[in-house]
């Protein structure tokens, strides 16, 4: 049998994105949810999108303004990057997507080139946001980023799964959302440590 998933001798760090900017948004406790359930070897820094203006390339041209700076530069000194995203008429919420152009500015050297990305979304409706995850996708492939492909997270009917407080108390999708963390890890580990190699 080949093994395929390295050992993992160091703690990884992530930062972790919400594409919402309710402060009760399903997403942000799904994240909150993931820094709980995240294995010893995986820390997760979650990040608000509050500071980030509206892409612009005039804006851009006259000096990137340090929100964009501050989150490009914890970006690119992660080993990976955590989105949970909500789904809005089918598709990734325009907070979500202008933070994703602003990342992926300079084209082929940005903060995203290279980096290894897991996706995962929860929404009141019946689908788990599998467009909003599926579009993400596709821009990652400009942006040369790695997405985890399974398990994936689709959480549905979201406001059955959470508590008063926004703690995701519902048993299997926290055994879901721990198994994709685990495989989350064994993925950065892959691109991650020099000696991460296929062994026989």
């Amino acid at each position: 049998m080949v093994d395929t998933m390295p050992t993992v001798a160091r703690v990884f760090n992530v930062v972790g994105l919400a594409g919402s900017l309710r402060r009760g948004s399903f997403n942000r406790a799904l994240l909150r949810a993931a820094t709980e359930l995240a294995p010893p070897a995986l820390h997760i820094v979650i990040h608000d999108l509050d500071g980030i203006p509206l892409y612009n390339g005039d804006i851009e041209a006259a000096g990137v303004p340090p929100g964009v700076v501050q989150l490009r530069d914890a970006v690119r000194q992660a080993d990976g990057l955590l989105i949970a995203t909500p789904e809005y008429n089918h598709g990734v919420p325009g907070v979500l997507k202008n933070t994703i152009d602003w990342l992926s500015r300079p084209p082929r050297n940005s903060s995203l080139n290279g980096k290894v990305a897991a996706l995962m979304g929860a929404t009141p409706g019946t689908l788990g946001t599998a467009r909003a995850q599926s579009q993400l996708r596709q821009a990652f492939v400009f942006t040369n980023t790695y997405a985890l492909l399974q398990p994936e997270v689709l959480v549905s009917h979201a406001h059955e799964k959470f508590d008063a407080d926004d703690r995701l108390v519902h048993q299997p999708t926290r055994d879901v959302i721990a198994t994709f963390l685990r495989r989350f890890t064994d993925l950065i580990a892959l691109h991650v440590l020099p000696a991460a190699r296929i062994t026989a």
